[in-house]
């Protein structure tokens, strides 16, 4: 009989158990059975294959979540107030919801992904989080929701009350403060109502906060890019697989369900916006949702693709014949596009601007378009480009698909912005020029993030040269297909 053995033998049921428990027997490990607890979303203790230790959310922890309060506070003017409402639940029929997506402020300083509340910040007041009340019909039919307890506990706020003291609490409050800042988008008559709210807004007290959490978030922390790039990477091996799907199945729904199920597997939560799958003319509608036509067999298909992963979303485009072959046409058109895409990448780093860089792509467009025989020289040449080419070179990019809405397009780029580059060009059936470029969309769009020497490009494994997607459509091999893709993972910088 083992010492152990022994020591067990001499030692009474509850006190054993107690001693047990308490870690008192050397050898023995205790276990809890106690069951974690469920507070409506992902934590280290209920999802410990998502989350570590010390995450508020997957790859972010509460020391980071904590500091991004901190600095919004430091950022208000002295007796400043911020309110930031969750996203409101949106309706598809009078009892189904749509998929919630929670603001991203929101999400950026609470770390909460749930509906129904309300937080506020200050510097006498730190971030004070007013919580939704589960009622058990609810709970029955929804689940568990998070309340007080998880605001103090898991966010880490500093003070939490259920909504139903946010009338006896948040005026006070207001009338203490010198300035307001709220978030339009997600407001909500649960303090849009309330008299001293009325009153801040009619002596014009009311501001946008944006102004402030735009600029925390235009600068990506280690941990944010480090998600970035996992959202980039699910992306590309998304878009890389449908595209060799394409051959088999042209169809613009199936190529949409297969974009959305090859990013879900590889742990995305949902895509970023609806997928744009654009055949032939199609794909002359920049922001084209309908995805209901087959693809014929000379067309090219357009798709712009995103992902979201644990709050960060990736944005993509890539144009290529399902045919397996461009023609003559469609590749002249398209290495124009290319070769855009590469130059306008090349300028990227600290010190430029997306002003700057759109202007380049335009002139380097607008000369291209002129030698094809797209444009003529003359006088109308600026109202005939922007029909076949209306956007912009690209836009920021973080928790939202345009984010940082508020910062402009002329501020100088940092070291740690992302940015795309997604030059283009859309001619619809009835553009009075050439007919063979007549019913075409081309665009190519890659994720950049600015570093302290040039740029990376997050999106670089997924194929964009003529001969690599040709080889890629003509010659579907598992082997083949690993070694293009492996060869085509290049990051420039």
């Amino acid at each position: 009989m083992s010492q152990l053995a022994r020591k067990v033998r001499r030692i009474s049921g509850a006190n054993f158990l107690q001693r047990i428990s308490s870690g008192k027997i050397n050898g023995c490990r205790a276990f809890c059975s106690k069951t974690a607890v469920d507070i409506g979303q992902p934590t280290p203790a209920t999802h410990p294959e998502l989350l570590k230790d010390g995450e508020i959310t997957p790859g972010i922890t509460t020391e980071e979540c904590i500091s991004r309060r901190n600095r919004l506070i430091e950022l208000l003017p002295e007796k400043g107030l911020a309110i930031i409402a969750s996203a409101p639940v949106k309706m598809m029929t009078d009892v189904v919801p749509y998929t919630f997506r929670q603001d991203a402020d929101y999400s950026y300083i609470t770390g909460c992904q749930q509906p129904g509340g309300v937080a506020v910040l200050g510097r006498d007041w730190g971030l004070c989080m007013f919580m939704p009340e589960a009622k058990p019909h609810d709970v029955l039919w929804q689940g568990q929701i998070a309340g007080v307890d998880a605001a103090l506990e898991s966010f880490k706020a500093d003070k939490a009350f259920p909504m139903s003291k946010l009338r006896e609490v948040l005026p006070e409050m207001i009338r203490q403060s010198s300035k307001l800042f709220h978030n339009g988008y997600t407001a909500t008559s649960a303090y849009t109502n309330l008299e001293a709210y009325q009153r801040a807004a009619y002596g014009g007290k009311v501001k946008d906060l944006s102004i402030y959490t735009h600029e925390l978030r235009w600068k990506k922390s280690p941990a944010e890019l480090k998600l970035m790039r996992e959202s980039a990477s699910i992306a590309c091996q998304a878009l890389l697989q449908t595209m060799m799907h394409s051959k088999m199945y042209p169809h613009e729904g199936i190529l949409s369900a297969k974009i959305e199920y090859e990013c879900r597997i590889r742990g995305a939560q949902r895509m970023a916006f609806n997928p744009v799958v654009g055949g032939g003319s199609n794909g002359s509608v920049i922001h084209y949702s309908r995805n209901d036509r087959k693809i014929k067999d000379q067309d090219l298909v357009l798709m712009d693709i995103g992902c979201e992963l644990h709050g960060y979303v990736s944005d993509l485009t890539r144009t290529w014949p399902p045919s397996g072959s461009f023609s003559s046409a469609q590749e002249e058109l398209y290495d124009l596009i290319l070769q855009t895409n590469k130059k306008s990448m090349e300028l990227c780093g600290p010190g430029t601007t997306i002003r700057e860089i759109h202007k380049y792509s335009v002139d380097m467009l607008l000369k291209g378009f002129k030698e094809i025989g797209l444009l003529k020289n003359g006088g109308t040449n600026s109202l005939r480009y922007d029909q076949l080419n209306p956007t912009s070179i690209g836009h920021y990019l973080g928790m939202d698909v345009h984010d940082c809405s508020t910062i402009s397009y002329d501020r100088v780029l940092e070291p740690g912005v992302v940015i795309t580059i997604e030059p283009g060009v859309y001619i619809p059936d009835d553009f009075d020029g050439p007919d063979r470029y007549r019913g075409t969309g081309i665009r190519i769009e890659d994720e950049v993030l600015i570093t302290e020497t040039g740029y990376e490009v997050l999106t670089g494994s997924m194929p964009k040269e003529v001969k690599h997607i040709e080889a890629l459509l003509n010659n579907y091999s598992r082997g083949g297909v690993e070694g293009l893709f492996n060869d085509a993972r290049v990051v420039s910088s």
